[in-house]
């Protein structure tokens, strides 16, 4: 039992000298409380669909008509292990983040009252909740656009509800962008919750040794943005005109002279396309030859399409009509 009890005073000793130890002067970055969000919301994803995994052998639909309950429930349980017990999310103790008590006048840190944290959790639940229920309870109370009330044309209170729902939905997103406008000017409460309950992020070691460069993470973006770039322009690209004449000037023509020395005939032996004999033979204005389903297939993929060989615009394909002689022997 005594050493129970010492190692609970040695535990309590701790968390004090390392509450004074944190400088709530200290800015923290913007990018850091935005990613500590982003990872809590990854964490409550993973979290649902480890928990809908459990029942992918029941009947489809099962949870649906109580999802926005346990999504809740699930957000609560994970508050009552996190954000209750040490004052900071799973996302923050990841980035050496906390919440500081912005209640208190005093200079130095001061952890959130019970009261403050059961109210981060309630204006962060809450919202989603009604968001999610909201098709549920508004043909309840007769303010669905398919209820009889609305056929009926209901009266004045279900209007004047409508309404009011409306104007307050409408003045919720409005305080969630001034808050994050507000945030990105002075870099504290970046969502309206925390602003509410009294809680601003601070650091919960001091002179915390960052693991990675400046120099790497730049370079890492540029890399990055260069690669999007490339993703992005490359499909913009016609890369088999653009080899076309790329060969043609650096080649200067010379297969093209090479194949003019053949016969006619001998052009008209394989596919420009797939090199077989064509099936079908087609031609688009110049003199190579095509099968239909090859010259047909990438015409409709490729709007401006030009002659692998030669590089003419490719136009309207045109069968390749063959005169045939019969030799009496």
């Amino acid at each position: 039992m005594a050493g129970v009890n010492r190692d609970r005073y040695q535990g309590l000793a701790g968390s004090q000298g390392s509450d004074s130890a944190v400088d709530p002067g200290t800015p923290v970055l913007r990018i850091s409380q935005l990613d500590a969000l982003e990872l809590d919301s990854a964490l409550e994803q993973l979290m649902w669909t480890q928990f809908t995994q459990c029942f992918q052998n029941c009947r489809p639909g099962l949870l649906t008509p109580v999802e926005p309950e346990l999504k809740a429930l699930l957000y609560l349980l994970l508050w009552r292990f996190t954000l209750y017990r040490s004052s900071a999310t799973v996302g923050q103790t990841l980035l050496s983040l906390r919440y500081d008590s912005t209640s208190s006048l005093s200079p130095h840190y001061k952890p959130l009252s019970p009261r403050q944290k059961l109210g981060l959790a309630i204006f962060t639940a809450a919202p989603r909740w009604l968001q999610e229920r909201s098709y549920r309870l508004l043909p309840c109370l007769g303010l669905s656009p398919r209820g009889a009330a609305s056929e009926m044309d209901g009266g004045l209170l279900q209007q004047g509800l409508r309404k009011v729902l409306a104007i307050v939905s409408g003045l919720a997103k409005f305080a969630t962008l001034v808050n994050f406008l507000v945030f990105l000017r002075n870099g504290r409460h970046p969502v309206l919750a925390e602003r509410i309950a009294g809680a601003q992020a601070v650091f919960s070691k001091p002179n915390v040794v960052r693991d990675v460069t400046y120099q790497y993470m730049n370079r890492e973006l540029l890399w990055h943005g260069f690669a999007e770039f490339l993703i992005f322009l490359l499909p913009l690209v016609n890369l088999r005109k653009l080899k076309t004449a790329v060969l043609l000037h650096v080649l200067g023509g010379k297969g093209s002279d090479g194949e003019g020395a053949r016969e006619p005939r001998d052009v008209w032996k394989d596919c420009g396309l797939c090199g077989e004999w064509p099936t079908m033979p087609h031609t688009v204005g110049c003199r190579h030859v095509f099968c239909y389903y090859c010259i047909k297939s990438h015409s409709i993929a490729d709007a401006y399409l030009t002659c692998p060989k030669c590089g003419a615009e490719a136009g309207t394909p045109e069968m390749v009509k063959i005169e045939m002689r019969v030799l009496d022997r």
